[in-house]
């Protein structure tokens, strides 16, 4: 999963468009938060549930995001 793919999802369901930016320009749009979002790490669930014993229950963030009524108000 990539930010592509999360701004993808949220950008349809908004019916708002979604656009690529250098990244001095994701810089100047969000401030710190876009070293943040650069690192672009990989994070892994099974070191997750091996340290804290979690086990997810539910859909992944794709599937969660994607349903029709995730962004209603």
């Amino acid at each position: 999963m990539t930010s592509k793919d999360i701004a993808g999802i949220i950008g349809r369901r908004l019916n708002v468009p979604v656009v690529s930016k250098t990244s001095e320009q994701t810089a100047e749009h969000f401030g710190s938060f876009a070293q943040f979002a650069a690192l672009n790490r990989a994070a892994s669930i099974e070191r997750t549930r091996a340290l804290t014993g979690w086990q997810p229950k539910g859909p992944g963030l794709i599937p969660d995001l994607d349903r029709p009524n995730y962004f209603e108000t």
